[in-house]
């Protein structure tokens, strides 16, 4: 008889940490970061069929990176749990820590299973107060469900580290939208290399959406290209 080939269980793991660090490098980045009403979350994305900041409940939105499939059905599975819930219980009870960990339960069963092919995604769980003045809540999952709370700001994809470094120099506490928006352009424009011509974000190439504390139950709004363009003039 044969000896069955074998591999340790460290080397399948490193394997597939590999594997995803890969796929993750190619993805677009999603900066999350605090300003005076809440959360504004902004992400390079040039295609108006794939949305990657989606509302999940009413004071949580995700914002996820990565192969698009995979963070759709989470997403999606995302709605439906928050809605359960929200009717069984109270709505209070749907906090952005539950749908965390959640997912993290998730993503870590399917990261765990040595023959299964793990999530090739990072997702942000974010979540403000309906009280102004209370700090929001961002949680970073990886693929294979670990989870760090961040303060202030956070940010998933193939440059992230780059940009973090950006906002660590650059933000200051308070700001208003317009100010935050242009920061996050910023940082996005400092890690782009064009040789012909600088690179430029505009309306046309960013998905921008925000949690704001000052609306009613339902804290999201998603702008339009035409509202992001007069977000960049006020700021000029």
């Amino acid at each position: 008889m044969s000896t069955p080939y074998y591999v340790s269980p460290d080397q399948i793991w490193e394997d597939k940490k590999v594997f995803v660090d890969r796929g993750i490098e190619q993805a677009k980045e999603v900066v999350v970061l605090e300003y005076n009403n809440g959360l504004l979350m902004v992400a390079e994305n040039p295609r108006r069929t794939i949305f990657k900041i989606s509302e999940i409940y009413d004071r949580i939105a995700l914002a996820s990176t990565g192969r698009v499939s995979e963070y759709e059905a989470l997403r999606v599975a995302g709605i439906r749990e928050a809605e359960v819930k929200g009717y069984t219980y109270y709505r209070e009870d749907v906090t952005g820590k539950w749908l965390t960990n959640l997912y993290s339960q998730h993503m870590s069963t399917i990261a765990q299973g040595w023959d299964v092919k793990p999530l090739e995604i990072e997702l942000l769980v974010c979540e403000v107060d309906s009280s102004p003045g209370v700090r929001s809540q961002i949680y970073k999952i990886t693929f294979d469900g670990t989870y760090e709370e961040s303060e202030k700001f956070a940010v998933i994809g193939g440059r992230a580290d780059a940009i973090t470094q950006k906002l660590n120099d650059e933000y200051i506490e308070g700001l208003e939208l317009a100010d935050a928006l242009q920061l996050a352009s910023r940082a996005f424009e400092s890690i782009e290399v064009e040789e012909s011509e600088p690179y430029q974000i505009t309306p046309e190439t960013i998905e921008v959406s925000c949690l704001d504390v000052t609306s009613g139950r339902r804290k999201f709004r998603r702008f339009s290209v035409e509202e992001i363009a007069e977000i960049f003039n006020h700021a000029s």
